[in-house]
Formats: structure tokens, sequence, C-alpha cells
């Protein structure tokens, strides 16, 4: 006798796999959401308690501390909302300049790493090694301490020219300073600019279509200056001086006068991170450089290929599907390790934040600020190479 499927018993829904799934997660979700608002609540029933409630008034209050190094205009009398702001552009910009030269600097030595030179390979190993295996804190207090601390005094500096001197008040170099006709430069300038998108755009269109990618970037780069070269030309011609003045630094009694400087704790902290961070890159660049089989290099090599166009249009583009990923965390490390320049005495987002939590007493609210900063900062950075990654990733069928 043969039982009907539609008369068995149903099984109940505490025993089905399918519902418990749902449940569990609703339930891990529910006690998250209810642990973090109980922190919360917790948090803010205890600052009421003790008359410091959660705002961030506190912002318009003025600040009457001297921040160091700026870029933009700043006193004491400014309030801590413009403080901060300081903070945040000065990391902004180690962060910046930082990611920029560590990268160039990580794909020489990741290069180099794979050399059949054996000095420059192990010249390449021996960095990578000593500096992986250095706390990144102990290396900015010794370029600190032992290096730009350590430079001669300003009637002393090295110089490097006419060019550059090197004191321990900073290195000041030559700068161009703008003249009445620079407003007609940056026309100029965002012209170039328009002329290179618009070259890399066809140019990449062209390699699309013909299989062989062009030096885009290179040519995109040619054209911007040979556009910016025309309107300085013609904008000089036309017009009593040129864009910028070159302005040279000059030993005015104890300090020194015109062009720029940057500041020793802004070369020990800047420093300190590329070279760090580049040996880093470095393992990643030879792991994707290792990641492309050596048939694609000897198949290369059959086509007549160079080492230079074999590695440009053949290795490297493999390559990059393995080093993107991991080259983002890097760049995150970057940013987020900018803030030991306290350490240095470099005025970042977290040394300013922390001089407004010594004045103002707000804490809770300094650190959050600083907080969501730096994960906007991790986002935005996530968000882009995300996007590359999807543009250079192979597409399966």
């Amino acid at each position: 006798m043969t039982t009907n499927t539609s008369e068995q018993q149903a099984v109940p829904f505490w025993r089905d796999e399918r519902y418990l799934q749902v449940i569990i997660q609703v339930v891990l979700v529910g006690a998250v959401v209810g642990f973090i608002y109980y922190l919360i609540h917790n948090l803010v029933t205890g600052l009421e308690a003790s008359g410091q409630p959660l705002t961030l008034s506190f912002l318009k209050q003025t600040a009457q501390f001297d921040i160091g190094e700026k870029l933009i205009e700043y006193s004491r009398a400014s309030t801590y909302a413009r403080a901060f702001l300081v903070g945040l552009l000065n990391t902004i910009k180690v962060s910046f300049l930082g990611i920029i030269l560590a990268t160039i600097l990580g794909i020489i030595i990741g290069v180099a790493r794979l050399s059949n030179n054996w000095l420059i390979n192990k010249l390449a190993s021996i960095y990578v090694e000593f500096l992986r295996n250095i706390p990144l804190l102990v290396l900015l207090v010794f370029l600190a301490a032992g290096v730009f601390f350590k430079l001669p005094k300003v009637q002393h500096a090295v110089a490097l020219g006419k060019i550059a001197f090197l004191t321990n008040r900073g290195v000041f170099v030559a700068w161009g300073e703008p003249t009445a006709s620079w407003p007609f430069y940056v026309w100029a300038l965002i012209i170039a600019l328009f002329v290179a998108l618009v070259v890399a755009v066809i140019l990449i269109r062209q390699g699309r279509e013909t299989g062989r990618m062009p030096l885009y970037w290179l040519w995109g780069t040619v054209a911007f200056l040979v556009v910016a070269a025309i309107g300085w030309i013609v904008i000089t011609l036309a017009t009593p001086q040129p864009p910028l003045r070159l302005s040279l630094p000059e030993l005015a009694g104890r300090n020194f006068k015109g062009g720029t400087s940057w500041s020793p704790e802004f070369m020990a902290l800047l420093l300190g991170l590329v070279i760090y961070t580049a040996a880093y890159i470095a393992e990643v660049v030879r792991a994707g450089i290792q990641s492309v089989s050596k048939g694609q290099r000897e198949a290369a090599g059959a086509l007549g290929l160079s080492g230079f166009q074999t590695m440009r249009l053949v290795v490297f583009p493999q390559a990059l599907r393995v080093i993107v990923p991991p080259l983002t965390s890097q760049y995150l490390n970057l940013t987020k390790n900018s803030s030991l320049a306290i350490a240095v005495g470099y005025p970042d987002l977290f040394a300013v934040g922390g001089t407004i939590i010594n004045q103002s007493g707000r804490a809770i609210e300094a650190i959050s600020l600083t907080m969501m900063v730096y994960l906007t900062f991790s986002l935005i950075t996530s968000l882009f190479m995300n996007w590359y990654n999807q543009r250079i990733r192979l597409v399966e069928r």
C-alpha cells in the first residue's frame, strides 16, 4: 500500500531550515541594533546627567590656539570649526602626496625585486625587508628627531644651488608667485585639461577597436603640456609679465624669504609614510607580476616585443587585476597612518582634534567627527579603486 505524498504531514516551520535561517538572521540583527541603541542611549543619558548634552555648538567657539602649518587663513580668533578644517586639509595634503609618491616608489622597487641584475635585486629586497620590520611610529620619530631636526641652522643651511636650502626650520625651495596675468592662464590650463581628456578618450576608443591600447595617459599629458605652453607664450607676449614669477629663497636675517617652505614635521611625516608604504606596495606589485604566467612573456618575446613593451602591453595589464585589490588596502593604511603625525608635531586632523578636546572638553563629539572624516576618506578611496578594478577585471563568458 503506497502513501500519497499529499497526505503526509507537512514539516513544522520551527523545523524547516528555510524558516530557521530567516529567524536566526532577524534575531541577530535585532540583537545588534538593540545593543547599539543601548550604548547610544547610555552615552546620551550620561552626558545629560553630567550637564554636557551631546551637541556640536562648541564648534562656533573661539579656538584660542595657534596652528603652525595651514593651507587657509587661520588665527587664534578663529573658531574650532575653522581649526578642524585646517587639520582636515593638512591630512588631505599629506595623504594625497603620500599615495602618489608611495605608488611610484613602490612600483619601482617591486619591479627591481624581479630584476636579473643581482645588485639591484638584492638592494630592493633589503629595502623591503628592512622597512617592513620597523614600526612606522619608530621610523617617523627617527626621521624627525634624527634627520630633519638635526639639519644645520638657517645661517649654515645646506644649499642645493640657489633653488633649495635644507635647514632645521624646514626645506626652502624656489616657487612660482602668481602675477596679474595668472587668472588668464588659469583658463588656458582648463582648456589644456579639456584637450588632454579629449585626446585620451579618442586614443582609448582606437585602442579598443584595434586591440592595441596606446599610451593614452602619456599622449594626454603631452597634449596638456603643449596647450599649456602655447597659452603661456601667448599670455606672456600679450601682457607685461608672465603668469608666474620665479621666487628664489634668500637669507634675510635669521630666516629665509621668498620661495616656499616645507616644515621639518611635514617632511618627516611625508617621507616616513612614503618609504614605509612603498615597501608594502612593492610586494603587492611583485606578487601581481609573478601571477602572470611565464608563457605570456615567452609569447610576447616570440612576437618581437621588447622588454618594456612586454611589461606595458602584456604583463602589467594582467598583473593589475591582482595588484589593485591589495593596493587599495595600502592606500587606506597610508591615510589612516597619517594620524601618527602627532608624534612628530605635524598639525593633522587627529592632532588638531586632540587640542580641541583639551580646550573644550568635548571628547565624544570631536572624536566622532574625526572618525567620520577618516571613514569618509576610506569609503571614497575604496569606491574609486573598486570602480577602477571593475574596469580592468577579466569578463568571463
